[in-house]
């Protein structure tokens, strides 16, 4: 069997192996929202968060693009009104809106004849029809994390873009390198997701995450 963790227990689980990832609150009280979006700095996304949620964007469970008080506190509101029993205990989450055009995705996979595998490769809405990745067992090292971005067909995307800086792949090697390391510190890990990996300002940073692992 396996359990789900939720985003923000995700998150500080890679954090902790350099997986870079965006500033966020918890807020367990709706009347706290608000007072939790102020020090992040507004505009603001908001999301249900708990071990029993795993598809938040298919259920509706993220608010985009909060401004102000008044917009966190209805959002938070209504995140809290769809939290169904299923969902077990929830939270809100809520982190600065982060911007940028490419978008790239990360994670871990445990093959069942392979064993655990790491992976980039592009995201965004066509990362489906495009089915640009490259993928290394673990452990790898520095050079095995650089040829796997130089695998990908989308060299472009990787350049400067539209005013926006090339991307850092320094900072992507060093993604890669943590999501690894963080395979061989938590051998319970069956799967871990960095889905989108948004390149803001050249470097790429987590915005969502998703980690399995077998139950204990």
């Amino acid at each position: 069997m396996s359990q789900t963790l939720s985003e923000a227990r995700s998150k500080s689980m890679l954090a902790e192996f350099g997986v870079p990832v965006i500033a966020e609150r918890i807020v367990t009280d709706p009347a706290d929202a608000a007072d939790a979006a102020a020090e992040l700095g507004f505009p603001v996304v908001a999301k249900l968060c708990g071990d029993g949620i795993a598809h938040k964007t298919e259920r509706g469970l993220v608010r985009l693009g909060l401004r102000d008080a008044a917009a966190v506190d209805a959002a938070a509101a209504s995140l809290w009104s769809a939290a169904t029993p299923e969902d077990g205990p929830v939270s809100v989450l809520l982190s600065p809106m982060v911007s940028g055009i490419r978008e790239l995705i990360a994670g871990l996979n445990l093959d069942p004849q392979f064993g655990m595998t790491v992976m980039v490769g592009v995201g965004g809405v066509l990362a489906e029809a495009i089915a640009d990745v490259a993928v290394r067992l673990v452990p790898i090292t520095e050079v095995d994390a650089e040829e796997m971005i130089d695998d990908l067909r989308s060299q472009a995307l990787l350049g400067e873009v539209r005013g926006e800086p090339a991307v850092d792949r320094a900072a992507l090697v060093g993604v890669l390198m943590g999501l690894s390391a963080a395979a061989r510190a938590h051998p319970e890990i069956i799967s871990a997701d960095l889905n989108p990996l948004i390149i803001c300002d050249g470097r790429p940073v987590a915005v969502d995450a998703l980690v399995e692992v077998t139950a204990p």
